[in-house]
């Protein structure tokens, strides 16, 4: 299950970097607006002196080479699940090596979709501050515009949730070369402002860092809480390892990212040291005056290519959720025909843009807003280290005293963080929690009900092989092909007994169909389809389909050869039958109470398999059926 050699694209590596460079290093690259000013004007900020700020630069630098370029760049994306990385790939990946231990199983599960809830309240965040605080820029660039920065934020972000119908295939070409520009700028303006100080650059020594801490203390270390901005968005490049290989992504680290960003701190370090009133907002006074509107509206321009690389993985992570059986089928609307992962869920975006807009008035400002930041990355930052440490011992087989030192220090440097981003929960950290919380609820609520109801189902469901024996020969044949779907590849399903109940017909060839979602990426074409014949057409099929793709049923059939499926495949002599269950809650059975009531609300509120799986509403017979859970 680990990675195919490299487990690279064949396309050319400098254009993956280019576009890597404008999707995967979004979040992280704009940190640089906010990180550094928090810390030292933030609600636990620190003394504005020369040692505080060499401690402060030293422990944002070795924060990104432990975290980012050790952790994140070296290790995890080694841990790739058929080219494909993430929180729900790492769970797919690590779950199926803890299969046969019970106990490992249900906390790898446990970790894995906690990780991929607590994304959620990252997405919100997300755009939210990094706009705000690009749009801050106007502060000091027109301080007469000071009072349409919270508008003009909440008119980009709404332009940008309203555009996420269309596909962003046109813009994101301009991704790219907008992010390289976003870099080399951030590098110029570092080198320029180290001439203020360039001592400043003492502080690679990690020493800084240390004293720092033993002579602040318990200040010190809450202050962690805001050197943490500097890492956020580390995980995007371990999300999306599939999109573009990992030589790209590292490549793009190690050669520009890595550089602009330590050059762009240690510049507003320098320039902190020679101008202790910078604090304001440091970052947008590293540019000369006549450049500053000019920043403004490039950071803007990067902060909603950071926004959009978020809310494009709010929408990947809710399909694999759905696809892995953790959430009920959404309308899922693909905007490109060319790439398959550009996709739109209408109502992942809808809740976003809701969130995103309470947050931008609620909080007004992104120092406000870095009060709640930071407290989900850290949990995701610990799960993540969890789970690689449990795959290095059960697939990688490295060597127990290995596994215990290297994870016990990411784990440390994790939880000092986590821990100093916990102190923000009475100021806002508790906004991602609360959503990680409901979403975790939702996702473990759903997949626990999903399971109880196919238990039910293969309970109660008549075995194939009584039905044909029941079957007379007085029952009608009707011409054509019946599919009926099933969630279940064993027993009849309900809809075929309804038929026969009601309509007192069979057609000439039925087929039983089960669409099963593997945990893996992509299945090839050879293991797509199953095809048993139980009867003189009579036949089960079984469609195989990864956690990254969408089932498309009739494109499914029309590609697949005569002997795959045992039959002549007509379009236009097949009719599609699907059962819909309405689910009727009993305490004494199943769930309990509330998670009940919220179980059939969301079956209820799920997409039909009619649009799901792409069937021809012309084709398709509903019929009902109710169920007890």
């Amino acid at each position: 299950m680990t990675a195919h050699p490299g487990g690279e694209k064949s396309r050319n590596v400098p254009a993956l970097m280019l576009a890597a460079i404008g999707v995967v290093f979004g979040d992280i690259g704009t940190s640089p607006l906010y990180a550094m000013k928090e810390t030292f004007s933030g609600p636990h900020a620190v003394a504005l002196d020369r040692g505080n700020i060499l401690g402060v630069l030293s422990l944002v630098f070795w924060a990104i080479t432990i975290i980012v370029s050790l952790k994140y760049v070296i290790i995890i994306m080694r841990a790739d699940n058929r080219g494909e990385g993430g929180s729900l790939a790492l769970l797919a990946l690590v779950g199926h090596a803890a299969e046969g231990n019970r106990r490992l199983t249900t906390l790898v599960t446990t970790l894995g979709i906690f990780a991929a809830a607590l994304f959620y309240g990252d997405s919100m965040i997300t755009p939210a501050i990094s706009v705000l605080s690009a749009v801050e820029g106007l502060q000091v660039a027109a301080p007469h515009l000071e009072a349409w920065v919270i508008p003009i934020t909440m008119g980009i972000l709404l332009a940008l949730f309203l555009i996420q119908s269309h596909g962003t295939e046109l813009v994101g070409r301009l991704f790219g070369p907008i992010m390289l520009t976003w870099f080399v700028v951030l590098a110029f303006l570092g080198i320029r402002n180290l001439a203020h100080a360039p001592s400043v650059l003492a502080a690679l020594s990690p020493h800084h860092a240390v004293m720092f801490l033993f002579r602040e203390g318990w200040h010190g270390f809450l202050a962690l809480g805001s050197v943490v901005l500097a890492v956020t968005g580390a995980e995007a490049l371990y999300t999306d390892m599939g999109h573009f290989g990992r030589l790209p992504i590292r490549l793009a680290w190690y050669l520009l990212v890595l550089p602009a960003l330590i050059l762009c701190y240690f510049g507003q370090g320098a320039l902190l040291i020679a101008h202790p009133e910078a604090v304001e907002n440091p970052f947008f006074r590293l540019a000369p005056t006549w450049a500053a509107l000019p920043l403004v509206a490039l950071a803007t321009m990067a902060t909603v290519i950071a926004s959009q690389a978020v809310i494009s993985g709010a929408f990947s992570v809710t399909r694999q959720a759905i696809q892995l059986g953790f959430l009920p089928r959404m309308e899922i609307i693909h905007t490109s025909e060319q790439e398959m992962g550009q996709i739109y869920l209408p109502l992942v975006n809808w809740m976003l843009m809701t969130f995103v807009m309470v947050l931008v008035v609620g909080f007004k400002s992104s120092s406000n807003l870095a009060a709640a930041y930071g407290v989900a990355v850290t949990g995701t930052m610990v799960i993540d280290t969890l789970l690689i440490g449990i795959l290095m011992l059960l697939i990688w087989k490295w060597s127990r005293r290995k596994v215990y030192w290297l994870i016990g220090g990411f784990l440390a440097v994790d939880l000092a963080f986590f821990l100093a981003n916990s102190v923000k929960i009475p100021d806002g950290g508790w906004f991602p929690l609360a959503i990680g919380l409901i979403a975790f609820t939702v996702l473990i609520t759903w997949k626990r009900g999903r399971t109880k109801l196919q238990a039910q189902l293969r309970k109660d469901a008549l075995p194939v092989e009584d039905f044909l024996m029941a079957l007379s020969d007085r029952v009608p044949r009707v011409p054509g092909t019946a599919v009926f779907l099933t969630g279940t590849p064993e027993g009849v399903p309900i809809a075929l007994l309804h038929n026969m109940k009601h309509n007192q017909i069979i057609h000439e060839r039925v087929v039983l169909l089960t669409v099963q979602v593997e945990e893996i990426p992509f299945v090839t074409g050879e293991r797509r389809l199953e095809n048993k014949l139980l009867a003189p057409n009579f036949h089960r099929l079984v469609l195989r389909y990864g956690f990254m793709e969408s089932p498309n049923i009739p494109k499914a059939l029309a590609h697949a050869r005569t002997d795959q499926l045992g039959f002549f495949y007509e379009p236009m002599s097949v009719s599609y039958f699907v059962s819909r269950e309405t689910l009727i809650p009993v305490s004494k059975v199943g769930l309990r109470g509330w998670r009940e009531q919220l179980f059939a609300t969301l079956a209820r509120s799920a997409t039909s398999a009619m649009d799901f799986f792409h069937l021809p509403s012309n084709r398709v017979v509903e019929l009902g059926s109710q169920i007890e859970i």
